[in-house]
């Protein structure tokens, strides 16, 4: 594996069940680099909440397609191991957010494109900035980003009709070592 592009999400994000799970597909990505990744909210998200994908939500879904999902493929790699076999050796962990701006909103239909730059990546710490954005109804994101590069990713190089919703930085994970997580549980 390459690349996650073209991996379910399901396979990459095994610890996330499947109402807790906020990325859909993966359209670009480069390693050491960044991730274009898009999620569709349900039913079960808007539930209690207006009809809106909430703030918090959308800061998950990002964290999911950025720092998690990245995390587990370069340790995967890094390891020669699978997804399945990580939550042996370690598990990923949203440690911190550092500042997010949330311009407009999103709603039942809506798609929403995570673009996520990596900007620290060591001891199996990661660090990205990125936004949201709600994407242009009936648009084929794989065939979008097809063509997608660092340089876009960048500068947030998208089509007009692209809507800007939240901007994050210095979204922040590490994987911890289970024997960490383990002696911690048991004091």
């Amino acid at each position: 594996m390459d690349s996650l592009v073209g991996q379910d999400p399901k396979d990459i994000l095994v610890l996330h069940g499947p109402t807790k799970r906020l990325v859909n597909h993966y359209h670009w990505h480069e390693p050491e680099i960044g991730i274009v990744a898009s999620y569709t909210p349900t039913d079960r998200d808007l539930e209690d909440h207006f009809n809106i994908f909430r703030g918090v939500d959308q800061i998950e879904s990002f964290a999911q397609s950025t720092t998690g999902s990245c995390i587990v493929f370069l340790e995967c790699k890094k390891l020669g191991i699978t997804p399945y076999e990580l939550p042996n050796r370690f598990f990923p962990r949203f440690i911190s957010i550092g500042e997010v701006i949330f311009h407009n909103y999103l709603e039942k239909g809506d798609i929403l494109v995570n673009i996520g730059h990596i900007k620290f990546y060591k001891f199996r710490q990661m660090v990205c900035d990125g936004r949201i954005y709600k994407a242009p109804k009936g648009l084929d994101l794989d065939l979008y980003f097809s063509n997608f590069n660092e340089d876009k990713l960048l500068n947030y190089n998208l089509q007009e009709d692209f809507t800007l919703i939240t901007e994050l930085k210095d979204i922040t994970a590490r994987s911890i070592k289970k024997e960490l997580l383990n002696k911690y549980e048991e004091q």
